[in-house]
């Protein structure tokens, strides 16, 4: 479902995280919609390249920067900005780096999160909001089945279980202080988003992307894995679309929602790499690490059954053209011959166009 431009015309947006990948690209949208938009990120950049800076951003969104396990902090930005709807994303985002950092990883998405709602609670301006988790917050047996929203939470890495936990907080939240105002809050768990931009470590694209553009062999872990791939326009078009009936009916839309492919598009890893190969082009190489991993998932796919039928949302890109969009951003970036603000603009409105 296309976002409707006239709703978020002049809305004032506080996206948390907005600096990251899908922060960058989510700004971006936003500001395409006409929203009045302030982010909230850490100072720095979270990677080198980044996509905030290539964009050009900051010169279009009220930037501010901060650590959100700063209670203080949260409150002073919520009542700096006085926003309308807050969207939720920043967060310690990777697996593996949950094991190195576990208490950061917990402190960050557990405590950040309820930071940013209990800062919310004092702020009568805010309608809606959105937290959004991840399709990892579930309780994975390794059974080949579509997790829906009512399984069970869970978690057997940090990072997993912090994203189990930042749902029961926005639960609690809901059901203790925001129902009783009106307030719409709800949670947004996707799957594994791709697209041109991401330059996170222990990523699949980015690391084969990055390898391939130095001539290197790309490393990769758990060849058979299966991943709910889809491009990320697609749960970022289901955030704002959630956030638009929220705004209307906040007691029947919130609570969590799934936001994933469809089932043609949750493949494995090999056949992911295989495919970026064949779009990268050139002579590249790959091969599986040998050496004991850190435990990860290995099946993992969600029904997203919900959100077509009560919001209209639904997947248009499939695998195959996520994968040739995300590959030819990079190619482009890597051969410095594009300007990449307007190849992800236009990557944008060719997305909303399919909604036509």
């Amino acid at each position: 479902m296309k976002p409707n431009k006239s709703f978020w015309k002049d809305k004032k947006v506080l996206l948390t995280g907005h600096t990251g990948f899908k922060g960058s690209w989510l700004c971006l949208w936003l500001k395409h919609l006409g929203a009045n938009l302030s982010g909230l990120s850490l100072p720095g950049d979270v990677s080198k390249p980044n996509l905030y800076n290539i964009l050009g951003l900051k010169e279009k969104v009220n930037d501010q920067r901060g650590n959100i396990i700063d209670f203080d902090f949260c409150c002073y930005i919520v009542e700096k900005v006085k926003p309308d709807i807050i969207i939720h994303m920043a967060a310690q985002p990777l697996v593996r780096e949950s094991y190195a950092t576990p208490w950061s990883t917990f402190n960050t998405n557990v405590m950040g999160t309820t930071n940013i709602l209990e800062a919310a609670r004092s702020c009568n301006t805010i309608k809606a909001i959105i937290v959004v988790t991840s399709d990892k917050c579930y309780k994975n047996v390794e059974k080949d089945k579509a997790f829906v929203e009512t399984d069970s939470l869970g978690g057997y890495d940090p990072y997993s279980g912090s994203k189990a936990c930042a749902e029961i907080v926005a639960t609690a939240y809901y059901q203790s202080f925001f129902k009783n105002k009106f307030v719409g809050l709800a949670t947004a768990r996707a799957g594994n988003v791709i697209g041109g931009g991401d330059w996170s470590a222990d990523r699949l694209i980015p690391d084969a992307v990055k390898a391939w553009s130095r001539n290197e062999k790309l490393i990769i872990r758990y060849p058979k894995a299966t991943r709910p791939w889809q491009h990320l326009l697609e749960p970022l078009s289901g955030y704002l679309t959630l956030t638009e009936h929220l705004w209307k009916n906040p007691d029947e839309f919130s609570g969590p929602w799934n936001f994933g492919p469809d089932n043609n598009s949750v493949k494995t890893v090999q056949d992911t790499v295989e495919l970026a190969v064949r779009e990268w082009g050139g002579p590249v190489e790959w091969e599986s690490a040998n050496d004991n991993h850190l435990y990860e998932a290995t099946l993992l796919h969600l029904n997203s059954d919900k959100a077509q039928s009560m919001l209209g949302w639904k997947p248009y890109i499939d695998f195959d053209k996520a994968v040739l969009e995300t590959i030819s951003w990079y190619r482009e970036f890597y051969s410095n011959n594009q300007d990449l603000k307007k190849l992800t603009l236009d990557q944008l409105i060719e997305y909303e166009n399919i909604h036509d």
